[in-house]
């Protein structure tokens, strides 16, 4: 028992994700806030116009999307990194894995 935690403690592969989930962490935190300043223009917009703006529509689904790739990487539900380590439109293209937790 005691090997196989000094085994998985040694593997860089982990310690890399583990960085770079830290990263998407403060990244999805960033990301939160720019998603309610969208929220907060749409309102106003649709207030001042009577119907929502279709670009700042189109940048909170694209916004929303991000913050779901970088959920699925912080769940580890994916091994792809989020932007910008790849495609902005990747999260559109992912397949979801079946869960590989049996239910009880």
């Amino acid at each position: 028992m005691d090997e196989q935690i000094n085994y998985n403690l040694k593997q860089l592969g982990t310690w890399k994700r583990i960085f770079f989930m830290l990263i998407f962490a403060a990244i999805g935190s960033l990301v939160k806030l720019l998603l309610w300043a969208v929220i907060i223009l749409q309102v106003a917009s649709t207030l001042l116009t009577g119907k929502a703006n279709t670009n700042i529509l189109n940048f909170g689904r694209s916004l929303s999307t991000y913050t779901f790739h970088i959920l699925l990487f912080l769940t580890f539900n994916t091994e792809t990194l989020p932007f910008p380590f790849s495609d902005w439109n990747i999260t559109a293209e992912l397949q979801l894995p079946e869960s590989k937790v049996s239910p009880e």
